[in-house]
């Protein structure tokens, strides 16, 4: 009782500020929540029902055919197969390069650090454009292979800042020391000690070039033409926009139900579907992205 009493209230100022402050929040939070929602609710629906516009919040007459037809379809589980191989391998390349140019760059023994910084932020700013760059992966034979997609981005610069500045903070100079004194090398102790300790900017930057190559249609869209090598959202592209269905999809489905709008609810569920691997791994990253974003930002 004596603490509640004792305690100092805020001034009306700032309590009106911050109710204000929570009230635009929360509208902002309706704003974006409510679309992926009724997307989530429609897909759930009939096709009679998201036609009559009876679906606004919760999922009217549950039905999982949208659903059972996109997993019949072969195209589109294709698709999924190819975009989990450009994720896994293409974060594991862009990670692994990023560490091993940011790391030797955030130490200042390391000859000729400041002129290669200076060719990196350069290329921040300027490139050859989209034409050069389609004649470069011609060039190197990479037309309608895997590593079209993985190596032209295969490492961003503003990762690799973000990286340095990291290590430069949140590694002490004197575990180099000591480990150098004991006769660790350079790589061992990349491996053994920086690694382990530099968790959150790994996880920063596995969750961002992950989400990149989950996303990422456009380098198929220039590069491959075999459409065993199409990903997933190359694939949505084809479907949502295009209009070119797959016919194993429709296949059990009547002309009449078709024309009652079973595309369109087929189109919800491919959204839900190909959304859900990203919202199931950000958990898992989530406890050390706030982290590793706050302490490998940039400062002054």
């Amino acid at each position: 009782m004596l603490l509640r009493q004792n305690r100092i209230k805020d001034p009306l100022g700032d309590r009106v500020f911050m109710a204000f402050n929570y009230l635009f929040l929360t509208l902002i939070l309706l704003v974006v929540l409510y679309p992926l929602l009724y997307i989530v609710s429609s897909s759930f629906s009939s096709s009679r029902a998201v036609i009559a516009g009876q679906v606004w919040l919760l999922p009217v007459e549950f039905n999982l055919k949208a659903y059972a037809s996109i997993f019949r379809s072969t195209q589109l589980m294709l698709g999924y197969y190819n975009t989990i191989i450009y994720t896994v391998f293409g974060t594991i390349i862009n990670v692994a390069l990023t560490i091993m140019i940011a790391y030797p760059i955030s130490k200042k023994t390391f000859y000729g650090r400041g002129f290669l910084i200076i060719l990196l932020m350069i290329t921040m700013f300027f490139d050859g454009g989209l034409i050069p760059t389609y004649l470069l992966v011609k060039d190197l034979e990479l037309l309608d292979t895997r590593w079209a997609m993985w190596l032209p981005g295969a490492m961003a610069v503003f990762q690799v800042i973000v990286a340095r500045t990291f290590f430069q903070t949140s590694i002490p100079e004197e575990l180099g020391e000591a480990a150098q004194m004991d006769g660790c090398r350079d790589l061992r102790y990349l491996v053994s000690v920086v690694l382990p300790l530099s968790a959150p900017i790994i996880a920063v930057m596995t969750l961002m070039y992950a989400v990149g190559h989950w996303n990422a249609y456009f380098d198929a869209l220039i590069y491959l033409r075999s459409e065993s090598l199409f990903p997933l959202q190359y694939v949505l592209r084809n479907l949502l926009i295009l209009n070119a269905a797959d016919p194993q999809m429709l296949a059990n489905t009547s002309q009449q139900l078709r024309d009652q709008g079973f595309e369109q609810v087929l189109k919800y569920a491919l959204i839900v579907v190909a959304s859900i691997p990203v919202l199931i791994m950000y958990p898992f990253v989530q406890k050390h992205f706030v982290k590793g974003v706050m302490i490998g930002s940039l400062k002054g």
